[in-house]
């Protein structure tokens, strides 16, 4: 949501975001809807004082005169019920016009239709060399039987999977250490609720525009069963949750910026992505993430402080596993209409020949803090909405891609990284 002073003061400016982030937004149709809710909401008012002062005088009236204003106060009644139904069919198009209206993108981001037109920054790590011919991640997991997908295609369809073993205690080493990497730096973990309303995944900016790849639950009650909806829906991040922590409160301008690291498993139905990267670990279902999330002041030059400070993070933990990746600033068409500034962090992955998406940073403004009206009370006593940032410090199974892929031998062995021999007893290979 975005502030609609700003909006009626420079309409084009914003006509201008939403044509830059691919949204279907007409600017000038929503000024006109505004403009007719402000003139209806005074006609209301209007209206109610008149009715509530003629119901007040009425009894003190007699003969005729009372006559006549029963029955202009019938009139008014019947014209006021009217107005009243319009309005609120204005307001609730008023309102989910608003809820599509796009953030302003800051003057760095470029201007592009799609991913294709992202534009690197840097690169860190050398590329690894194979003196052999190398397996992917679904043929060295299978090898090592520490990966089965077919297994989790029967008992949960496509784009399912098992991990076992030593697989799955290496992703929870993984998961574990960025947590300690995140702890040791003062940030405040959390396990939140895996399901939310659809207050927060609106609040968060989810809703409108992603229903079709959120897992709702309650759809047994349409299929017959007498199993009454929760009205709930599985979190793709714990973003959803971690970031609406302070809905509808106002915090204390000492206690921010908050650093919250958000640990939950993780849900999205892919859909429209058929036939896109389906084979292996790469785009599932169901996945585990760390995400950052703060709350910090309204000014955006602290913000950009702590964005550089979460996206470092994110790439100290692929430093440490040793995992050469390129950051990547993500163009208008690419980046949502929340987003005010985006990076992606793509980690090489051999079996592609190429990098691939494991993170992403992104600067909100208060565009998530309006819809989720989380204020702060600054020093001279002013309430002002906070700004929110949020990033993946990682995510698994996509993580174990190049982890398996860079860490493998000729021999179909794969080597643990140092950092997480800790998490695993001290075990320095993975062997069938």
């Amino acid at each position: 949501m975005i502030d609609l002073e700003d909006l009626r003061s420079r309409p084009d400016t914003y006509q201008k975001a939403a044509k830059d982030k691919n949204l279907k937004i007409d600017v000038k149709k929503f000024l006109k809807l505004d403009a007719q809710r402000k003139e209806l909401v005074g006609s209301v008012e209007a209206q109610r004082a008149e009715k509530n002062s003629v119901s007040k005088k009425i009894p003190t009236m007699k003969g005729a005169e009372k006559e006549k204003a029963l029955k202009d106060m019938k009139s008014l009644s019947e014209k006021l019920k009217k107005e009243e139904s319009q309005l609120g069919e204005v307001e609730e198009e008023w309102k989910m016009m608003q809820l599509q209206m796009p953030t302003i993108p800051l003057d760095s981001v470029p201007i592009g239709k799609d991913d294709t037109e992202n534009k690197e920054v840097r690169k860190w790590g050398d590329l690894p060399k194979f003196k052999f011919k190398i397996k992917d991640h679904v043929k060295l997991g299978e090898d090592l039987d520490i990966i089965d997908i077919p297994r989790g295609v029967k008992l949960a369809g496509a784009r399912s999977y098992f991990l076992k073993g030593d697989g799955a205690r290496l992703e929870m080493a993984v998961l574990q250490f960025a947590l300690d990497h995140l702890r040791k730096k003062g940030w405040t973990q959390f396990t939140p609720p895996y399901m939310a309303s659809w207050e927060c995944l609106m609040g968060t900016g989810f809703f409108p525009g992603a229903e079709e790849q959120t897992y709702a639950v309650g759809a047994e009650e349409k299929r017959g069963s007498g199993v009454e909806a929760d009205d709930l829906y599985l979190i793709g991040t714990s973003e959803v949750s971690v970031a609406s922590y302070h809905k509808d409160e106002v915090l204390k301008e000492e206690d921010l910026p908050t650093r919250y690291a958000g640990y939950s498993p993780c849900f999205r139905r892919e859909a429209g992505t058929y036939g896109k990267d389906t084979k292996g670990l790469y785009r599932i279902h169901q996945f585990q993430k760390i995400e950052q999330v703060v709350l910090c002041k309204a000014d955006q030059e602290e913000a950009l402080k702590m964005f550089e400070e979460i996206r470092t993070n994110a790439e100290e933990v692929l430093q440490a596993l040793g995992l050469p990746y390129r950051v990547i600033d993500v163009c208008t068409g690419d980046m949502g209409k929340g987003k005010v500034f985006m990076q992606d962090i793509e980690t090489w992955m051999p079996s592609r020949d190429s990098y691939g998406e494991t993170h992403s940073c992104s600067y909100l403004g208060d565009f998530q803090a309006r819809r989720l009206n989380i204020k702060y009370e600054d020093k001279d006593g002013n309430k002002q909405f906070v700004h929110t940032l949020n990033n993946t410090c990682i995510a698994s199974p996509r993580i174990l891609i190049p982890l398996l892929e860079i860490y493998q031998k000729e021999d179909g062995t794969i080597t643990i990284p140092d950092v997480l021999r800790p998490y695993m007893g001290g075990q320095e290979v993975i062997v069938a």
